[in-house]
C-alpha cells in the first residue's frame, strides 16, 4: 500500500487478518509480518496502533473473548427455549466452530501473551475460562426453571462440556465435527441432569 493512504478501520482489519492466517496456518505462522500482508498494508500499520506484536496478540484475544460475552448472552436468553441439548449443541458447535480453537492454540504457544492476559484471565486459559462461564450461566438459568435438575453440579458440568467440546474440534486439519458428535457428547455428559424428554 503507498505510503500516506488511509486505512479505514485498521485496526479491525489488521485482527481480522490475524484471525485468518491463525486459521489457515495455526499459531507459529502468526507474525506481524504474515498479519500485515495478509492486511494489505505496510509493517509499520500495526506498530502505529499497537505497542508491541503482543499487545496486538492480546487485542485479537480479548476481541474475540468480547465475542464469547455476546453469545453468551444470547445463549441465557435460550434458557427455557427449544431442548438444553440442542442449546448447548448448538453453543459449542458456535464457539468451537469459530476462530476459538486456534486462538487457545495462539494462547498455550506464546508465555508473553499469556502474562499479559493474566491481567483479565487471572487463572484458566482464556477463551475456555469465558466459554465455561458462559455454559455455567445458561445452565444455572435452566437449573432455575427445572429443565436440569435441582442439585446438578454446574460448576463440573461446565468445565466438562466445555473441555470436551474443545477435544472434539481440536484437529484444526481434519473436517470439523459433524453436529451429531457433538449432540451425541453433550448428551452423555449431561444425561443424568437433563430433566424434559430426549428426541
Amino acid at each position: 500500500m503507498p505510503t500516506g493512504v488511509a486505512i479505514r478501520d485498521a485496526r479491525e482489519q489488521l485482527l481480522d487478518a490475524a484471525e485468518r492466517v491463525l486459521l489457515r496456518d495455526g499459531p507459529s505462522a502468526l507474525t506481524s509480518r504474515a498479519v500485515t500482508t495478509e492486511a494489505g498494508c505496510a509493517k509499520g500499520v500495526l506498530h502505529r496502533h499497537f505497542a508491541d506484536f503482543d499487545a496486538f496478540l492480546a487485542e485479537l484475544v480479548l476481541d474475540r473473548i468480547a465475542r464469547i460475552d455476546n453469545q453468551a448472552a444470547v445463549l441465557r436468553d435460550f434458557a427455557g427455549t427449544g431442548t438444553v441439548t440442542d442449546n448447548l449443541t448448538g453453543a459449542l458447535t458456535d464457539l468451537f466452530g469459530s476462530v476459538a480453537v486456534a486462538i487457545v492454540g495462539l494462547v498455550t504457544s506464546r508465555d508473553d501473551l499469556r502474562a499479559r492476559l493474566r491481567r483479565t484471565t487471572p487463572t484458566g486459559v482464556p477463551v475456555l475460562t469465558e466459554a465455561t462461564a458462559m455454559i455455567a450461566s445458561y445452565l444455572t438459568a435452566e437449573r432455575e426453571l427445572g429443565r436440569i435438575a435441582a442439585d446438578a453440579d454446574v460448576d463440573t458440568l461446565a468445565p466438562t462440556l466445555v473441555g470436551t467440546g474443545h477435544m472434539v474440534f481440536a484437529d484444526r486439519k481434519g473436517a470439523p465435527p459433524e453436529a451429531g458428535a457433538v449432540r451425541k457428547v453433550v448428551t452423555a455428559i449431561t444425561a443424568g441432569v437433563v430433566q424434559e424428554p430426549l428426541r
